[in-house]
Order: structure tokens, then sequence, then C-alpha cells
């Protein structure tokens, strides 16, 4: 089987594990919510089919056995959360196998072992069940042949087997029992008659058919032959297939390093756009040259129009929901949890939310160490939480929320918080700090200690944590990604987690000045207004200056400072004035005072890699037109 088709199959299949785990997370709790119970059935029925494409025996089985169950109990038989406990230990396993495919290419060789032991409680839960083994379909997917268009009820296609009569079926009685059939279509592999005449050693028997009966009649019917039967709801305005004219929403499947490669192009070509400024200030400083350097502009201007539409496409391209990210953290907290002895409700928040795809790939590993470390350090055991009057069971949230072209990620749990006095007490137990300068942090700073290389809060190392791989690693990565993460928390209510992080590939409008002989960007959104601020106008206050600006006074920076050139190159001569950009910075108005204002650029910002990726203070790089560097500035982390 190609490579494509097991990679479409992982994708789908993540995202048909994702739909049965929620569903049977409210059935667990709601085991009568009918509409879960019909969800789960028919993500675990597509999921058995699928892996008929491949050798997937052990997982086939196990999924049969699984959807017999709730066939049985979609049928009328009660079901209980734990029937639904046990589904979801196969539809966890399923997702382990999915790792398993993804890394190794192939299932573990305990697989049939594993699969034959969840098989084995599951049938223990309803041991009427029939006990053959499922004949997996070939083909997953059914459309209904065009006779069936504009029809209403519940679609049927049943496809007897070989050995269906030594099985006690008789497939010829079975469609005499359904009277509500109100259409019927045989395909016969070869001409044999009437169907009292059927042969299934000679001919392949598919019957289509639409029956007017309650779903759970027409699978009662079928019960000794489920694993042969398809069924799925139709309306009236809703054709069967394509063929009758429905309308379909038109997809295609690209490989992600196209999608990389085109976006990369798109930043090229905005470099490229930006260079046109500079030959039409060129073309306009020439004798004659200003018809020349305005047609440039006029061209330029066009082009910034083209470049950011299809910048913007581009970005919207590479958008992935956060959904199938998220629903592989459920089955992973159940088993960190299992194995350190709690109990732990891990509720999800913002799956639909689209961010670019660099970004949900990257988050897995992070938010997996963040999640883990809220199940170990933040999570109490049980009588702790008693003793401290908390329901026995913890409860993490991971949830997400659009901010602006950003997206905020959270991992809050109701746990014992965090204590900065034992941070400090750590640093120094550790060698981070001397006891003066770990007593001269406030307390942001001292949680911020987290962050620090090697450092841990873990008491004992165990299978979870406390190997010396901490916060850091999880800081680097949202670094990598172009975001940032923080951290808060207090003793004993709880922590919180919080990345920050860019929702798709934009381009950022900056304005760029210089400082000390050195460009640098700043985001042109952040920027309220330019001006030149006379000397006089600068007052005293505190141990910096300030300025009246439209009947606010305003704080002056000297942002030459807060960058580190301050004994670097000689300071443009100020004159009686100072070039001061006035930006709004966490909500309230700063005064930068500059060497000179540049001009304004398109930029598509890029994270900081190697040596700077840890440097505060700033937000990302992009290229000028003469291929240099620019950094861009994060006023607000350079004034923190």
């Amino acid at each position: 089987m190609s490579q494509e088709l097991m990679i479409q199959f992982l994708v789908e299949g993540r995202e048909l594990v994702a739909e049965a785990s929620r569903d049977l997370a409210m059935l667990i709790a709601t085991p009568d919510d009918v509409a879960a119970l019909d969800g789960c059935f028919r993500a675990i029925h597509t999921l058995k089919g699928s892996t008929g494409l491949f050798d997937l025996h052990p997982m086939g089985t196990m999924l049969h056995a699984a959807e017999e169950l709730l066939a049985a109990i979609r049928a009328g038989r009660p079901g209980h959360a734990e029937d639904f406990a046990r589904v979801l230990d196969a539809v966890d396993q399923v997702d382990r196998w999915l790792d398993a495919l993804e890394g190794d290419g192939a299932l573990p060789a305990d697989a049939d072992a594993a699969g034959r032991a969840i098989q084995a409680r599951i049938r223990d839960a309803a041991p009427a069940l029939d006990q053959a083994e499922a004949q997996l379909p070939a083909v997953a997917d059914w459309q209904l042949s065009a006779a069936f268009t504009g029809l209403s009820g519940t679609a049927i296609r049943y496809t007897p087997r070989v050995d269906c009569y030594f099985a006690g079926d008789d497939p010829v009685a079975i469609v005499a029992a359904m009277p509500q059939l109100i259409a019927l279509s045989i395909a016969p592999r070869d001409a044999w008659g009437e169907l009292e005449h059927y042969d299934p050693f000679a001919c392949n028997l598919v019957i289509e058919a639409v029956s007017a009966a309650p779903r759970g009649e027409i699978e009662a019917a079928f019960r000794l032959v489920a694993d042969q039967v398809e069924l799925a709801e139709l309306t009236a305005a809703e054709p069967g297939a394509p063929a009758g004219g429905m309308t379909t929403r038109r997809t295609l499947r690209v490989d992600a390093a196209r999608i990389d490669h085109l976006g990369m192009l798109a930043d090229e070509l905005v470099t490229a756009k930006n260079g046109l400024v500079d030959l039409a200030v060129a073309a306009e400083a020439l004798s004659g040259g200003h018809t020349l350097g305005q047609a440039l502009r006029g061209r330029q201007a066009q082009l910034d129009r083209l470049v950011g539409d299809l910048h913007a496409a581009v970005g919207k391209v590479r958008l992935a929901p956060l959904a199938p990210l998220f629903a592989r953290f459920p089955r992973l907290a159940r088993e960190t949890a299992r194995a350190l002895g709690k109990s732990v409700r891990l509720e999800l928040e913002g799956q639909e939310i689209e961010v670019d795809k660099t970004v949900v790939d990257g988050l897995f590993d992070p938010l997996l160490h963040v999640l883990r470390n809220a199940l170990d350090h933040g999570v109490e055991p049980a009588e702790r939480r008693r003793a401290a009057g908390k329901p026995e069971a913890g409860l993490i949230r991971l949830t997400a929320r659009a901010a602006g072209d950003q997206v905020v990620i959270e991992v809050a749990d109701d746990g014992a918080g965090i204590d900065p006095a034992r941070i400090r007490n750590l640093a120094v137990a550790r060698g981070v700090l001397a006891r003066d300068a770990a007593d001269a942090l406030d307390d942001r700073e001292a949680v911020d200690l987290i962050f620090v290389p090697g450092f841990s809060t873990a008491a004992t190392v165990n299978a979870v944590s406390g190997r010396g791989v901490g916060m850091d690693v999880v800081r680097a990565a949202a670094a990598r990604l172009g975001g940032k993460v923080t951290l808060s928390g207090e003793p004993g209510r709880g922590t919180t987690v919080r990345f920050v992080l860019p929702m798709s590939m934009v381009m950022t409008k900056l304005m760029v000045v210089t400082c000390g002989g050195e460009r640098y960007g700043l985001a042109l959104d952040s920027v309220v207004e330019t001006a030149r601020v006379a000397a006089n106008r600068l007052v005293a206050m505190r141990s910096s200056q300030a300025f009246q600006f439209r009947d606010q006074v305003v704080p002056l920076v000297i942002l030459r400072e807060l960058v580190g050139a301050g004994s670097q190159g000689a300071r443009a001569p100020r004159g009686d004035a100072e070039r001061v950009v006035i930006a709004r910075v966490s909500g309230e108005l700063v005064g930068f005072a500059v060497d000179a204002i540049v001009g304004r650029m398109d930029a598509a910002l890029r994270p900081l890699d190697g040596l700077l990726s840890g440097a505060p203070g700033l937000a990302g790089s992009t290229l000028m037109p003469d291929g240099s560097v620019l950094l861009v500035l994060d006023l607000a982390e350079l004034l923190s």
C-alpha cells in the first residue's frame, strides 16, 4: 500500500480517535447521551473499516468487538459507564498504535496480544455478543447508487459473507423480513436469475436499500452480520451520492514542504518589493528623473497590494486547527495520572482555533512537558487535596483563544501552586544563586527561575519528571515558534503556563529607526505618533525625564540605552530637540528617543534562532532590501 495512503490513514485515524474519545468521555459521565453514542459508533465503525486497507488485523478485530458492544447498546441494551470505559481502552490502544505506525511504520510486536486482551474485556461486558472475528470490508467509505437520490430514511448497504449460510445467516430471509424497504438494488458478479436462487459462492451480492424503519430496528435485524452492514442517515434534501447532484466541498491535500516553500517565496517577494522604494528615491534624485521616480512609486504601490494579498493567502493556506493536537493529550494524561496514582480530569477548550501549521507541529513536545509537570508537580495526591478541602480529582484545563493576530494557549491546574520562597531556597540549595542574590528577587523574578536550564522543583526522580530536562526546553521551543511562554501561580491555588504565539504567517508593518549606529524595527501598530520634543519641554521625573503630550505626561526613554548601545558610537547631535517615537506599551504611552527615523516597511517577521533566540526584548528579525538583517524590538519586554 502506498505511503501516501498510510499518511492519509494516520491523519484521519487521529481525527476519528479524537471524535470517539470526546464522545466516550461524555458517555462515561452521561451514559444515556444518544447523540454521543451515535457519534462514537460512527467514528469506530469508520476507523474499523479503514483498517481493512492495511495489514492491521489486531486493530480491526479489537475495534469490531467495541463496535458490537456499542451496536448492542444502540439497539436497546442498557449502557453503563464501565462499558464505555472499556471501549475507551480500545480507542486509547488505537491511539498508541497510531504513534507506532507513525514512528516505526508497523504495529508493535505485542499488538496481537494487547488487542486480544482488550477485546476479551469488552466481550466480558456483553457475553452474548457474536464471538466471530470481523471480516473487514476492503473499503470503508461507500456511496449509494443514484437511484436513491432525494429519498429520506436510513440507507443500508449489505454484503453477505461467502460463508453466510454456514454461519446461519440467510441474506434472502433477512431482506424478505424488511417490509419497510422502499427501494432495492442488487449488484451480482454474475447473473443468476431470481434472488431466491442466489448462490454466495458463485455471485458477489451487494444489497443497497433505503428504509423508513428506525435505525435501531434495522441494526437489530442485522445483528448477526453487523460487520457486513453499513448504515447512514439520509434526508430528502440530501442526495445519496455526488452522481445524484450532491454539492461537495472541494479539497486538495498538499505536501507541507510545498506550502513551506511557497511561504518562503512570499517572504522574499516582500523583501524584493521593499527595494523599489529606494529605487524610486534614487530615480527622483536624478536630473529629470522625477517622472521616472513617480512611475516607480506607482508600480511599487500596485505590487505592494498584490504581494500583501499573496502573503495573506499563503498564510491562510498554512492554517490548521488545534483539534488534532489537543486530541492527543487526553489519553496521555490518563496514562500519566495512572502511573502517578492520581485522579485527574482534563478539559479542552478552543480546539477549533486555526493557527499556522508550523505552530501546531512544534507545540506537541512543549505542551506535553507542561502537562506532565502539571500532573506531577501541580496536582496533589488525593489525601492532600482532601485535607485542603479540594475535590479528590484534580482539574487541568488546556485552552486556546485568539488575541488579535496571536493565539494564547494555557495549561492551568488547580493544584499546589507556586511558592516563590521555595523557589528561592531551591535556587540557593542547588547553586543557581547566592543567598543574597536570591533574596533580592521579587516574586515574579523568583518564579522565572523555573526557566533556568537544569533547574527542577522535583524532589525525586520518577518516570515523569525530575531528570533535569526542565522548562528551559519549553521556553526555547516557544521562541523557535516566534512566541513566548510565561508561568504564574499562587500557593495552594494552582499554576498557569501561558504560551503567546503568532496565529499565522502575516506581514508586519514596521517603523525603522537608528540608535547607536544600528537600525531597529518597531511594530507600527504600537506607534501613536512621532515628534520632535524641545529640550525645554523635558522635565525631571524620578531618575528619568518626561514631557507633556496632549494634556498627558509621557515618560521619555532613551532607546539606545535599552538596547545596550549607550557606549557604542557617537550619538547623533540632539541640538535643541529630541527625535521621539511615541508608542503605546501595555496600555500606557511611552516616548522613545531615537537618533533618526529612517522610514516604514512591510516585513515578514521571522523567529530568532541561535544565540539570539533567548535574547530579551527582541520580537524577531527580517531582511532589509540590501540583504542586511533588521532586529525587531519587543518594547513591552524591553521595559519590563
